[in-house]
């Protein structure tokens, strides 16, 4: 844009816990490329969770949230104007249906931007040869990239409560090099054995290190078979932890390893470096937008995309490698 917009709208559908996880990227790029901007974010089919749980990770980074404002779901929404009242400098339209879009765009802007419809509806648009990355992350990222004229930046600190950041300490004290281990994920199929994640945690405590076992709600039954073998083990979330929580705690850890999974996703939002295990689902698609990435696939090893296909002593010498760069696997 020629002036820089003092207000911008992004449009989005819905945001769950997983969703808005995935996207803190995208709105800590959008801050740093906007500082001085009003950010409205709405969600014009349903609830956001930055207007709930993870509210306090985007305070700073998001002015305003629009929870379930109905834009965007009758054609009949074309005869009016959404938002009657307001207008934005900028609108960002996240989604692709082309209905939906057609809507959002009725919002009085002075400039929009939309993939939808092979950016048809869109006032700016990409070069000739563009190709549409497989990540969302990285397709709204191209949006305000666009946009803005400039690469996204995602390093725009994440406010965290001062009692999350004292929670976090008194779980993990200072002292210790922690090294985190998530073993859950959504689907047991993108779940790297448990056993291997014992052993690795064995592993790493007799090298020094204190193996950090983080186990989600569904995960919790883990939590007798993981003490019986590791004695002192530490496992520093419950069923009631937050979002924040796990991404201050991943802030006191020297790496990390997870599967694909929203808990991946917290603890590359906490900076910290990431060694992310994949098989039966594309790390192009699904792998956690951080600059401190080490991705290990089966199929790099082993002829299917069966989690058991990744080697322990791979994902142990990859650890090594981040906590020292000059050692050997």
């Amino acid at each position: 844009m020629a002036t820089e917009p003092s207000s911008i709208l992004v449009y989005v559908g819905l945001d769950l816990v997983g969703d808005g996880v995935m996207k803190l990227p995208f709105v800590r790029a959008l801050r740093a490329a906007y500082p001085k901007a009003h950010i409205t974010w709405l969600a014009g089919k349903g609830k956001s969770v930055y207007s709930g749980v993870l509210a306090p990770l985007v305070a700073g980074l998001l002015d305003e949230v629009i929870d379930d404002a109905h834009i965007g779901t009758h054609w009949w929404e074309l005869l009016r104007r959404p938002l009657a009242g307001r207008r934005f400098d900028l609108i960002i339209d996240t989604q692709r249906r082309a209905a939906t879009t057609l809507i959002a765009k009725r919002i009085r802007h002075g400039m929009f931007v939309s993939s939808a419809a092979d950016w048809h509806l869109s006032d700016l648009k990409p070069g000739p040869g563009w190709n549409k990355p497989p990540s969302m992350v990285r397709q709204m990222l191209e949006l305000l990239e666009l946009a803005s004229g400039k690469p996204a930046d995602c390093s725009t600190p994440l406010a965290l409560d001062p009692a999350i950041e004292a929670e976090a300490e008194r779980r993990l004290p200072y002292g210790p090099l922690y090294v985190g281990l998530a073993p859950g994920a959504g689907g047991k199929h993108k779940c790297w054995p448990l056993d291997n994640y014992i052993a690795l945690a064995m592993r790493l405590a007799k090298s020094g290190r204190v193996p950090v076992m983080l186990l989600g709600p569904a995960e919790q039954q883990w939590e007798g078979e993981i003490r019986d073998a590791i004695p002192g083990a530490v496992l520093p979330l419950d069923a009631r932890s937050t979002p924040p929580l796990t991404i201050a705690l991943g802030r006191r850890m020297a790496v990390a390893v997870a599967n694909d999974s929203g808990t991946g996703h917290m603890l590359a939002a906490s900076g910290v470096p990431m060694i992310s295990l994949f098989g039966p689902t594309p790390p192009e698609k699904f792998a956690p937008a951080t600059s401190h990435l080490t991705v290990l696939r089966a199929q790099d090893f082993a002829l299917s995309d069966a989690m058991e296909g990744i080697p322990l002593p791979s994902v142990a010498s990859a650890i090594e490698r981040v906590l020292d760069p000059a050692a050997a696997e």
